[in-house]
């Protein structure tokens, strides 16, 4: 039985990404609490997200912006550390609820201050340089992060900057060294709001149909 239209959805942007992936997997984690198989996530990104916001909040409580941030130019780390304590929880967050009572938040890893605009800065840990297209698998994510901070009365600019950090190489002593690059991206507001309604929309709808390249759904009728 499909979910009363009154019912409480609470949305984050990784749970939202499932919507994209599998319209059928992500009705069913909400309507009927069946979720897909726990598979292995890499503890280096949890980890090095952990130390990188250690020392971006170094230079913050300096007032500087760290080494790696130099090229840009006008801005400063927001300090309000309460804040953004909540802000980075992924249990709290930054939070809106819409009238229906669906609940939506996005845990940010740092904010950058322009005059009084605020600009996303989010992390990103890989293995390997960069291709072409690599920061057009976030623009989901960097789009509903402004759309919060915005429904919060927080003014936030047109563009978030995402920085990735990966290794290139092992010097004597032992130590990795890690390669960074920033990346500018536009925030397009609109496609935020349509992810946020398709959601809903599929939630109070009949079960989807699964995605063709869904290994999960493949599975799960294979296996009946």
């Amino acid at each position: 039985m499909v979910q009363a239209n009154n019912s409480k959805y609470k949305f984050s942007p990784s749970s939202l990404s499932l919507l994209k992936d599998c319209p059928r997997c992500f009705w069913l984690k909400f309507n009927k609490d069946i979720k897909r198989p726990d598979t292995i996530f890499p503890s280096l990104p949890s980890g090095m997200d952990k130390i990188l916001k250690v020392h971006f909040d170094y230079f913050m409580k300096k007032g500087k912006l760290p080494p790696e941030l130099s090229e840009l130019k006008g801005y400063k780390l927001f300090d309000d550390e309460e804040l953004l304590k909540v802000w980075r929880s992924n249990f709290k967050g930054i939070q809106w609820t819409d009238k229906k009572g669906n609940l939506f938040r996005g845990a940010v890893d740092n904010i950058l201050v322009k005059g009084k605009k605020m600009i996303v800065l989010d992390y990103k840990t890989r293995g390997y340089p960069l291709k072409e297209d690599t920061h057009e698998h976030y623009q989901d994510q960097m789009d509903i992060y402004n759309f919060l901070l915005r429904k919060n009365g927080y003014e936030t600019e047109y563009y978030t900057y995402l920085i990735f950090y990966h290794p290139h190489k092992v010097e004597e002593n032992g130590h990795v060294c890690f390669n960074t690059d920033i990346v500018k991206i536009k925030v397009d507001i609109k496609n935020a709001e349509n992810i946020f309604n398709n959601a809903v929309k599929c939630l109070e709808g009949e079960m989807p149909e699964a995605s063709e390249e869904c290994g999960f759904c493949k599975w799960a009728k294979k296996s009946n």
